[in-house]
């Protein structure tokens, strides 16, 4: 009789916020499509944003299914605020936010129960639950960290923390090239976030602090990148760095169809019909897409800021604003008067979530303007669109590095501090420049024509014999040898 390749159970273990969920239900899927079996495993409040998208999967012939465990009551947290993203909005942002990583640690209990009863061969978790690991070790589970970030923005992170060059510089404005990271790669201490500047140890550094020493002693990290994006960056972090690691995506590239394409996330504020029929009625490359992702929270001074740079800018547009809000009087005090009806067939407004990779994906879109998180670049690159960047917090200001100063595909608005949520402010003139430039400008096209070049070497990646293909299956091969080597010995 031949012997049998055994199927592979793994479990995926998303942080609660759509940044983070999207990509790794994504990248499940990709595995899933090689004939593994795959559990999501998320809270009450976070399932109806993912059964959709395992119904599908379990349509397409991939064995998928959600495993539930309950997010701690006893943590204080609001009923049903289960998601980072339902954190940061409300006045008590941070103190939410503090909360809500206390009560992720008390995840470690349920997650070592379905681990027990499930025996996984593997458990890819996000780097916000450095506590995995040992949940994983007690059952001989392999742990993989995955970051929701790129190469780039790994290496410039282990540089800036081994090297600490932000403390030899006399002011915040200051520039330093960032030690032993390639490319002369430069920053401020104003591009920092508030924890690689201070000291002091609170529940957020303390978790990145655990982060950091979790990635190390973890069975290794899967990334959402592609080898030909930043290969530069990709042998640092393996060969210099000595960190074990397997580039799988982009992962968005997995959505093949318009329906899966238009229902990532949470329900789209517009009927994907009539966003692609208001961009089918644009020329090629003529439509910038403007799009700040799920957490940064724009005052309306910057919102009336931005409106007023795109009306100068002369450019079609389609604007995604996070909120909705009104004044005493039921009217939106973000929009300058007469703004929609001005802009009527120029412009269009989603006001909520959007189907961000049918957007970008369409040959009307020329641009984006970008807050850098990292789903957004990749998505962006595998489109083969250009950026204007516009970094907000979190590794944002590292992303943008790697647009403009690596890739060459993007310009900068201008911003200059890391500010959470609510950002840097960006005046009008600067916003209609740097719009200009990435759609029109002398340059627009040579960024366009790089845009357009990774884009097709994206799909490639993921293609069979491609570079991200390839490095799945060594890292499926891989788990597999270590189940046999398990089964053998137990």
């Amino acid at each position: 009789m031949g012997s049998e390749i055994p199927q592979l159970h793994i479990f995926f273990f998303p942080f609660m916020a759509h940044g983070h969920m999207i990509p790794l239900v994504d990248m499940s899927k990709l595995f899933g499509t090689r004939g593994i079996k795959i559990s999501i495993i998320t809270t009450p409040a976070n399932a109806p944003l993912l059964s959709n998208t395992i119904q599908r999967s379990n349509d397409l012939g991939i064995e998928m299914d959600l495993k539930i465990i309950n997010f701690p009551v006893e943590a204080g947290l609001p009923e049903g605020c289960e998601n980072f993203d339902t954190v940061t909005n409300g006045g008590t942002k941070r103190g939410m936010f503090v909360i809500f990583l206390k009560a992720t640690t008390m995840l470690q209990d349920p997650l070592e129960q379905l681990l027990r009863e499930c025996k996984p061969d593997c458990l890819v978790a996000d780097i916000f639950f450095p506590w995995a690991n040992d949940a994983a070790a007690k059952f001989g589970i392999p742990r993989l960290v995955f970051h929701g970030t790129g190469f780039f923005s790994l290496c410039t992170t282990a540089c800036m923390t081994m090297y600490e060059p932000h403390k030899q510089v006399s002011s915040d404005s200051e520039p330093f090239v960032v030690p032993g990271l390639p490319g002369d790669i430069k920053l401020t201490r104003n591009q920092l976030s508030d924890m690689m500047k201070s000291n002091e140890e609170n529940g957020f550094t303390k978790m990145l602090k655990d982060s950091e020493e979790s990635e190390l002693k973890c069975y290794g990290v899967v990334v959402n990148s592609f080898y030909e994006l930043e290969p530069t960056y990709a042998d640092y972090y393996r060969n210099v760095l000595g960190r074990k690691a397997w580039h799988v995506g982009p992962v968005s590239l997995c959505n093949g169809n318009l329906k899966d394409k238009a229902s990532r996330g949470k329900q789209a504020s517009i009927d994907e019909n009539e966003c692609l029929k208001w961009l089918n009625s644009k020329k090629p490359n003529s439509v910038v897409y403007i799009c700040f992702g799920s957490v940064a929270d724009f005052n309306s001074d910057q919102l009336m800021e931005l409106a007023m740079g795109l009306e100068a800018s002369g450019q079609d547009f389609i604007w995604v604003v996070r909120r909705d809000k009104k004044d005493e009087n039921g009217n939106e005090d973000w929009l300058p008067e007469g703004f929609e009806k001005r802009m009527e067939g120029k412009g269009l407004i989603i006001r909520g979530w959007a189907p961000q990779v049918l957007i970008v994906e369409h040959e009307s879109v020329g641009g984006m303007v970008t807050h850098c998180g990292w789903n957004s670049i990749l998505e962006g690159v595998a489109a083969g669109v250009p950026m204007v960047t516009w970094p907000v917090a979190a590794e944002q200001f590292y992303n943008e590095k790697l647009v403009t100063h690596v890739l060459k595909i993007g310009v900068s608005v201008g911003v200059q501090q890391w500010v959470i949520l609510v950002g840097d402010f960006v005046k009008r003139d600067a916003i209609e420049k740097a719009v200009k430039e990435v759609m029109v400008g002398d340059k627009a096209e040579e960024m366009r024509s790089r845009a357009k070049a990774l884009g097709e070497m994206a799909r490639r990646a993921v293609e069979k014999e491609g570079s991200s293909h390839f490095d799945l299956n060594v890292l499926i091969d891989e788990l597999r040898l270590s189940h046999n080597l398990t089964k053998q010995t137990s």
